[in-house]
C-alpha cells in the first residue's frame, strides 16, 4: 500500500475510504491512471475491511473475485475510494467500492468478494 500511496481517510465498521495519488507510480504508459492501480486500490480497501470485521487471531480475509468497470480516467491528482459491504457472511464479503477522482468524477466501480476463513491451529512437537 505505500509502494503507490494508499492513504485512509476513514474507517467504520462496514465502511472505508482511502486515496491514492496519480502519478508516475499509478500512471499507464499513456499518462493515465492504470486501471490495475484502480483495482489494487479497491482491493485495499475491501480487504481491509473485512478485516475490520473478523477477530484477526482467529479468521484469515483473502479476495478470491474481483470485477471492475473503469468508466473514467485521472492524469493527477487523487482518487478516493469508498467501499461499502454489501453482505457479511460466515464464509464470504461482497464490498461495493466507488472511485471517483478529486472533482466527484466517477473513474471505477468495482466488486468485491472475499473468503473467510478460519486460521489452521498448527501444534507444535
Amino acid at each position: 500500500m505505500e509502494v503507490i500511496g494508499i492513504e485512509y481517510i476513514e474507517a467504520t465498521p462496514g465502511f472505508i475510504k482511502a486515496r491514492m495519488p496519480v502519478d508516475h507510480r499509478t500512471h499507464q504508459p499513456m499518462g493515465l491512471l492504470h486501471g490495475g492501480a484502480s483495482m489494487a486500490l479497491a482491493e485495499t480497501v475491501g480487504s481491509i475491511g473485512s478485516a475490520m470485521l473478523v477477530d484477526p487471531q482467529e479468521y484469515e480475509v483473502r479476495g478470491i473475485q474481483m470485477a471492475a468497470n473503469h468508466l473514467g480516467a485521472a492524469r493527477e491528482g487523487w482518487v478516493i475510494a469508498e467501499a461499502r459491504i454489501l453482505h457479511q457472511g460466515r464464509q464470504t464479503h461482497v464490498w461495493d467500492i466507488v472511485i471517483k477522482d478529486e472533482n466527484s468524477r466517477l473513474i471505477s466501480t468495482c466488486r468485491l468478494t472475499n473468503f473467510i476463513l478460519k486460521k489452521k491451529v498448527h501444534e507444535t512437537g
